[in-house]
């Protein structure tokens, strides 16, 4: 018996990736422990997940399909697209080679460090 696993869909993945929001911590006024706005694309927008987010507190802005454009929304999300582009020039981290979790946030965290010391080192000359 052979078990085929396809590419599980972006949506399946929103709610574990909310509950894994670390809290927030507010420099002024009172302390938020989570975000307030969420900024998605088509991908997202189903009743349930809207439903489930305003259970939680959050402002979801999904772009409806059929109805709006997502052009709107790349406004916000380039800055994060773009950095994880920075971060995929680093060859390692595009395929996962390593077995160990821990050795892959290890690459990362090195990744992101020197994508860091590379910009600082261009605004200092």
């Amino acid at each position: 018996m052979m078990l085929v696993v396809g590419a599980v869909h972006d949506s399946l993945a929103l709610k574990p990736l909310i509950r894994g929001i670390p809290a927030v911590r507010s420099r002024r006024g009172p302390r938020r422990r989570r975000p307030v706005k969420l900024r998605a694309d088509k991908a997202y927008f189903s009743a349930e997940h809207l439903a489930w987010l305003r259970e939680r507190g959050f402002v979801a802005r999904i772009a409806r399909p059929g109805f709006e454009s997502g052009e709107r929304l790349g406004r916000h999300r380039w800055k994060m697209e773009r950095s994880i582009a920075w971060l995929f020039g680093y060859r390692r981290l595009i395929v996962r080679y390593e077995r160990k979790g821990s050795h892959f946030l290890a690459f990362l965290g090195l990744a992101a460090a020197l994508t860091c010391y590379k910009k600082l080192a261009k605004l200092a000359t």
